[in-house]
């Protein structure tokens, strides 16, 4: 048996990223916080005019108009962090994560919409609440239900209805299971 040292052993050395690369990740980085704010606010401005004027005004309640804007800002908020990174995935790999294709891309938006559809539901549903209790406990209530509805879905196996790949593979799975 032997011991070695923690210094005797080789170091493998990381790349060194340029200044350009950096800076480049830098704005990436901005792009993707500010997407998501902007969308945030866009679907809150949408969301509350829709609840203001005719289309969910007879829906929504007086006191479950916050719920809505809960909800607003986490489809707007989702949405606009996950298109960015899914174009980024589109023009950007290397040989440990390959380019996203544009069949691959297409079903992750998909995705992402049909979780907004979800989402959108969930504030629908707890605006309901404004029927019963008052608009600040109405407003709690639906920070969590929005918060946490996206608890359900990530305890699905979606590899067994063959979208692993539209929802990613389990954290557990290999670098070779992620290739093939």
């Amino acid at each position: 048996m032997s011991a070695e040292s923690g210094a005797e052993r080789p170091e493998a050395q990381r790349p060194q990223r340029s200044l350009a690369g950096n800076i480049a990740f830098g704005a990436g980085v901005l792009l993707v916080l500010a997407t998501a704010t902007l969308g945030a606010f866009a679907a809150v401005s949408l969301l509350g005019g829709a609840v203001d004027a005719a289309p969910l005004s007879s829906v929504v309640p007086e006191d479950g108009n916050n719920a809505v804007v809960v909800g607003g800002i986490a489809i707007g908020g989702l949405t606009g962090l996950m298109l960015p990174v899914i174009l980024f995935g589109m023009v950007r790999g290397n040989e440990n994560t390959p380019r996203v294709g544009p069949v691959s891309a297409a079903r992750k938006v998909l995705a992402v919409l049909v979780f907004d559809v979800c989402l959108l539901l969930v504030a629908l549903l707890v605006a309901q609440l404004g029927r019963f209790l008052p608009a600040q406990l109405t407003t709690v209530v639906a920070v969590f239900a929005v918060g946490f509805s996206w608890m359900p879905l990530a305890m699905v196996p979606w590899e067994r209805f063959g979208l692993g790949e539209v929802f990613g593979k389990r954290r557990g799975s290999s670098a070779s299971d992620q290739a093939e």
